[in-house]
């Protein structure tokens, strides 16, 4: 269906939902293709593509709402969706904050972010490109078995239409290549370990080849992996596993938490929660971002926004019912698909870079710990207590010494986020970035 084509379906469901009663409506359509490919020992192992397209109306009577949703855009059941998202409005609880963006809240220009790439892979291209991340893999000494490698591409079409006279359009793409390994065997030990790439254009990616032999490195490197005791020391985080830290923030900013009191930040607002010089940023508007946005999903103006300042938190993330319950305007954080209404999330979310090296931050380090891999989920959102099972490397000396698992990472989120400290060497590749972190004074859990 062509542009022209979809929103005007969206503005006609809007406008009939109007003359079937409702105060304020909104339309969505998101129309994806997907395609993957994968690998395991150089054999074709799985290729699949997947079209759809879904529709969502979300009407409000009063400060009643509802939503429904339909991959069906025939006349029929377009009309059926019209009726009973407005039946079911009238009969389902009033929410005081619902409601669409008020208009002088919604964006007045949409930036051009370059979020889609226009051309789209072959399967016989991504198959290409498997096979030779898997092959690069293999090669590493030392790699004595494979997972399989993967590589996948999408495109999101998205457009909205609002009562409030707010319509817009846009298309996203990401593609990503991976692959994982064993290192080692039965009588020495084995260890896995991966390396991926995405992007939104398929040029950007790093080569096959090169998150092949990284795959089989990280591997390697890992074999011989011993415990350590329990102990409080110094913890680096790889940049691979500090962006978990800045997802854990994400977690205690999002408004909806604030406004429920279900976040250990609830009432940080304007404190210093890290140490001065520490600046977190979340911006919408990078070009070929992975979340970069022209506007959110409310329609409201987005902007590149400082959520920590000089180490202290300066915003939530708000979409527009978070901001009523809370008493502030939204932040353009809104995110939305067509089976329930907006709710924030971030966008191109980052922790800048501090001013030391990695091997300054490791050097004067007696005893500590370098975290490659994370496992578990053993984040309390509510309290900050952080414990969660690791893998890496033992430093010794201020140099990397040897390989160990099996050790608990704990804190909490409160005393480590006020206590880190950034390297110098941030990249951003994906949706939440983070540099290299030290972070002294954990407990390490072993033996």
């Amino acid at each position: 269906m062509s542009k022209s084509e979809t929103l005007s379906l969206l503005d006609d469901l809007v406008t009939r939902a109007r003359k079937a009663g409702a105060d304020a409506a909104d339309a969505v359509s998101v129309d994806t293709v997907s395609l993957s490919v994968g690998v395991r020992l150089g054999d074709l192992e799985r290729m699949e593509r997947s079209e759809g397209d879904d529709i969502g109306l979300r009407v409000l009577i009063g400060k009643r709402q509802a939503m429904v949703s339909s991959s069906d855009r025939s006349p029929e059941a377009l009309a059926q969706l019209v009726e009973r998202a407005v039946s079911m409005a009238r009969a389902v609880p009033e929410d005081p904050y619902a409601g669409l963006a008020d208009p002088s809240e919604l964006a007045t220009e949409l930036l051009d972010l370059q979020s889609c790439d226009p051309d789209e892979p072959s399967a016989e291209t991504l198959l290409d490109m498997v096979r030779r991340a898997e092959d690069s893999a293999r090669a590493v000494p030392g790699v004595t078995n494979s997972e399989g490698a993967e590589a996948g591409w999408g495109r999101s079409g998205v457009a909205f239409v609002a009562s409030n006279g707010f319509s817009f359009e846009y298309a996203v793409t990401s593609g990503s290549v991976s692959a994982a390994v064993l290192a080692g065997d039965a009588e020495q030990g084995m260890e896995r370990d991966y390396d991926y790439t995405s992007a939104v254009f398929m040029s950007d990616l790093r080569s096959p080849e090169d998150v092949g032999h990284e795959a089989g490195h990280r591997a390697v490197r890992r074999l011989g992996a011993r415990k350590v005791k329990t102990c409080k020391v110094p913890v680096v985080f790889d940049p691979r596993v500090s962006r978990g830290l800045v997802g854990s923030l994400i977690g205690a900013i999002n408004g909806a938490g604030v406004a429920r009191g279900t976040t250990f930040l609830k009432d940080k607002m304007g404190s210093q929660i890290f140490a001065p010089g520490i600046r977190v940023v979340d911006d919408p508007h990078r070009l070929r971002g992975m979340r970069s946005r022209p506007c959110d999903g409310e329609g409201v103006a987005t902007k590149k926004l400082n959520v920590i300042e000089d180490g202290v938190l300066t915003t939530w993330l708000l979409d527009c019912r978070s901001a009523r319950q809370l008493g502030l305007k939204s932040t353009g954080h809104a995110s939305r698909g067509t089976t329930s209404p907006p709710s924030p999330s971030a966008s191109n979310f980052y922790m800048e870079a501090g001013a030391v090296t990695v091997a300054e931050m490791i050097g004067d380090i007696t005893d500590g710990f370098y975290v490659t891999e994370l496992f578990g989920q053993g984040v309390n959102g509510v309290t900050g207590d952080y414990s969660r099972g690791a893998a890496g490397f033992w430093i010794e000396g201020g140099e990397i010494a040897y390989p160990v698992s099996e050790i608990t990472v704990a804190g909490n989120l409160k005393d480590m986020f006020r206590n880190l400290v950034p390297a110098n060497d941030l990249v951003l590749r994906y949706g939440v970035d983070c540099p290299t972190l030290r972070i002294d004074g954990l407990t390490i859990a072993g033996r």
